[in-house]
């Protein structure tokens, strides 16, 4: 369904463009994005992507949510852009690597899914960077690069050449994310 793998390239753009700007809108228009996924990888039997798009519909509610009503700011003031703080970002490390290697073993024991290790990999480091993007800790742009490398790879072997240029695109834009985050970044306390 080349129409429908053209929705998510027109809408995921969108959606991390919208992001890199810091505007609310990425969170409807990420729920397109992750809608139209679940059909694709389904259809590809990637299902941690499958599960992964699931997620982000969750995500991208509770990213709208938080950044209209969460954190700690003054009425009508925008959540800033901090740190994640050095716990937190330990924490999101070692349950992303357990879960990896676990989600990997058991889509590779249990089903039929091709390339379940990567597949599971960019999965659950996808996990760890959207609940940070709806959070706006800027780390989350490291990850996403991570993701975006590792993605690409995985689409193209598998012939879905126009999510893999895609997350190709992503890859840039991550960086642009990471740069433009960068200038409004607020220093938060790393003791939680």
């Amino acid at each position: 369904m080349p129409w429908l793998e053209a929705t998510g390239l027109i809408s995921g753009l969108l959606c991390v463009w919208l992001l890199i700007r810091e505007n609310i809108w990425t969170f409807p228009i990420g729920l397109v994005y992750a809608v139209v996924s679940v059909a694709v990888f389904g259809r590809q039997r990637l299902y941690a992507d499958v599960l992964l798009s699931g997620y982000y519909v969750v995500m991208n509610a509770y990213g709208w949510y938080y950044w209209l009503c969460g954190g700690e700011r003054s009425v009508g003031e925008a959540l800033p852009v901090t740190y994640t703080p050095v716990r937190i970002r330990s924490w999101l490390a070692v349950i992303t690597g357990i879960a990896s290697v676990a989600m990997g073993y058991a889509f590779d024991a249990y089903t039929d899914a091709d390339l379940p290790y990567w597949d599971s990999a960019t999965t659950c480091m996808s996990f760890a960077a959207m609940w940070m993007t709806a959070r706006k800790y800027i780390e989350n742009w490291v990850v996403w690069l991570l993701v975006d490398i590792i993605a690409a790879a995985v689409y193209l072997v598998k012939g879905i050449e126009l999510y893999a240029v895609l997350y190709g695109v992503y890859l840039i834009m991550a960086f642009m994310g990471w740069r433009a985050w960068h200038k409004h970044l607020k220093p938060v306390s790393s003791s939680v």
